[in-house]
């Protein structure tokens, strides 16, 4: 009986899956012609016309388990509001420590909306997050500094061994769960081998929390409930991966994610005025006093993974001293490389990959054998990650409001860069967290791994990019 009602259950998801792509190729075709109307020179650049999220895609339910579904529908203000409300009441054994990651490309859409600079928002933003029950208010810029450091390392260890192993290079970016999803469902070993084992921002945040905030805080991980704020949906769907889920002590790394739309329409719902609200610092992960300044990472809207390993890599490697790097715009915008050469020679060719429709380029290359990029970050959202869904969208569903995402690109390059090597909390946590930037530990929660699904190798006709 359960064989056959995994029979059927199979053949519904199949049937639904073929009829979501059936109907993603229908939206391609549509697309197109109005993108092939649309599309115009100007200066030489070719303008498109609208695109395909591939987040669109994914997020759908169509190709989402059944355990999948249950998971993400855990992912919402409710259930943040049930463990909220837990804490209110007097049986102590249910009560948690709720602590809040926030996203560094998060803060601008709060900026914006607020009529602030970026760092008088992330104060207001604690001073709401705190008024409702969180306890600690983090942003996330050092886990990202942690995933720099060790594709940086990673990306030199591919280079040094690209001559005997046809895996090493070219190395895609692992930030991304939107691409991650795509690549694992779709792509299989074609490219899963090829993807950095980094752990994205988000989940060595997750690590940092539940595994050294918690031992410093002298609570158990299950007793401490971590929610991300997060510019993604696709956040969401990382969240619940089983590889991020500690079964002897029955907790995730990330318990929640929202979206800064989600935390907005909190406030909305609470009736918070901006005006009220007071001005409080973020947490620090070390516990130490006085608040540190507001820092990024090269890159535009994202967390710079190209122009970090870049001019990493330029010095590691080739001795020399990369200051500016300068964008070739390819295709479109979201399509651009970087080039280090020396007396005529190409040194490294790196390129910044964005959105559903120049990732299908770049597959297409793939599978022909003609990629000549090193190193390609690769994002869905075109854009990059200041153009997420949770934040970005308009009022017409499914378009970004490029107003707004105007306005965030400025807010976000206000902040004053910082590389993660000059860092002091990141040196004095690999020493006091992880034991070392080479150890077990080290290796073992800051890195994972990636696998194709079986289904990736056989797709139907119409998934062939």
């Amino acid at each position: 009986m359960t064989g056959k009602m995994s029979e059927v259950k199979i053949s519904q998801r199949k049937e639904k899956c073929e009829n979501c792509t059936k109907q993603c190729n229908k939206k391609q075709a549509e697309d197109k012609a109005i993108s092939d109307l649309e599309s115009q020179e100007i200066n030489g650049q070719v303008k498109e016309g609208p695109q395909l999220l591939l987040s669109a895609c994914l997020s759908c339910d169509g190709c989402l388990s059944e355990e999948d579904t249950l998971r993400i529908t855990q992912q919402n203000l409710e259930e943040v509001e049930r463990v909220l409300a837990l804490n209110k009441k007097c049986d102590a054994s249910k009560h948690k420590v709720v602590v809040a990651s926030v996203c560094p490309q998060s803060l601008p859409f709060f900026a914006v909306q607020f009529g602030l600079d970026i760092t008088e928002a992330a104060h207001k933003l604690c001073c709401f997050l705190k008024s409702v029950g969180v306890k600690f208010v983090f942003d996330t810029t050092v886990a990202a500094g942690f995933s720099i450091l060790e594709t940086q390392k990673e990306f030199i260890q591919r280079y040094r061994r690209r001559h005997h192993d046809s895996h090493a290079l070219p190395m895609f970016t692992s930030s991304c769960p939107g691409w991650i999803r795509y690549a694992e469902r779709v792509l299989g070993s074609l490219v899963t081998p090829h993807i950095c084992t980094a752990r994205s921002p988000q989940q060595i945040m997750g690590c940092l929390v539940k595994d050294y905030f918690s031992k410093q805080q002298k609570l158990s991980p299950d007793k401490v409930y971590h929610m991300v704020v997060a510019p993604c949906f696709d956040k969401k769907l990382e969240a619940v991966r089983e590889e991020f889920y500690n079964s002897l002590m029955e907790t995730r790394d990330v318990d929640c994610v929202l979206t800064s739309k989600e935390i907005y329409h909190l406030m909305e719902k609470r009736k918070v005025s901006v005006e009220e609200l007071d001005s409080v610092p973020l947490d620090q992960v070390l516990g130490e006093g006085g608040e540190e300044a507001l820092m990024r990472h090269d890159g535009r809207g994202s967390e710079g993974f190209l122009e970090h390993v870049f001019k990493h890599t330029a010095k590691e490697l080739f001795g020399l001293d990369v200051q500016e790097i300068t964008y070739k715009t390819l295709r479109n915008r979201d399509f651009q490389e970087v080039t280090l050469e020396r007396d005529g020679e190409t040194l490294l060719q790196f390129a910044a990959i964005y959105g559903f429709r120049n990732i299908q380029t770049l597959v297409h290359r793939m599978r022909k054998g003609r990629v000549p990029y090193q190193l390609v970050e690769v994002l869905s959202c075109p854009g990059g990650c200041l153009s997420g869904r949770g934040q970005a969208e308009s009022e017409a569903v499914g378009r970004v409001d490029k107003a707004l995402v105007q306005q965030m690109e400025e807010v976000y390059s206000s902040l004053p860069v910082r590389l993660p090597e000059l860092n002091p909390i990141l040196n004095t946590l690999y020493q006091d967290w992880l034991q070392g930037q080479d150890s077990p530990q080290a290796n073992k929660l800051l890195h994972t791994e990636f696998r194709g699904q079986s289904q990736s190798h056989t797709q139907p006709p119409h998934m062939q990019w």
